[in-house]
């Protein structure tokens, strides 16, 4: 089974900056696509982007120029570089991976980081 611990969240004011950091333990697995959600007070979950294991990326448009996903397959790792941030970027921040253990495929989630944007 692969666990998923999301890291990098914090307190941030419009305009800034903050790196999210996702790190996949466990034993006998492959991840595939991995994403990032988010889910602010009230709302619904809300996928903000997705990156293959091959690098292709999707961005949902709320924040196409400002976040950036990235992910290291040596390390097990994918990362959430998010600039410019908006009040509208408050929310946790939960990770989110596809893999496969020889012929079963899965999906597992963190338990997420909180990002607040406020002045």
């Amino acid at each position: 089974q692969v666990q998923l611990v999301e890291s990098g969240g914090g307190l941030v004011q419009p305009g800034g900056s903050l790196r999210l950091s996702c790190a996949a333990s466990g034993s006998g697995f492959s991840i595939n696509a991995m994403a990032w959600y988010r889910q602010a007070p009230g709302k619904p979950r809300e996928w903000v982007v997705r990156i293959t294991s091959d690098g292709r990326t999707n961005y949902t448009d709320s924040v196409k120029g400002r976040f950036a996903i990235s992910r290291d397959n040596t390390k097990n790792m994918v990362y959430l570089q998010m600039n410019s941030l908006k009040p509208e970027d408050t929310a946790v921040y939960l990770c989110n991976a596809a893999y496969t253990t020889g012929v079963l495929s899965f999906a597992t989630w963190g338990r997420g980081t909180q990002v607040t944007v406020s002045s």
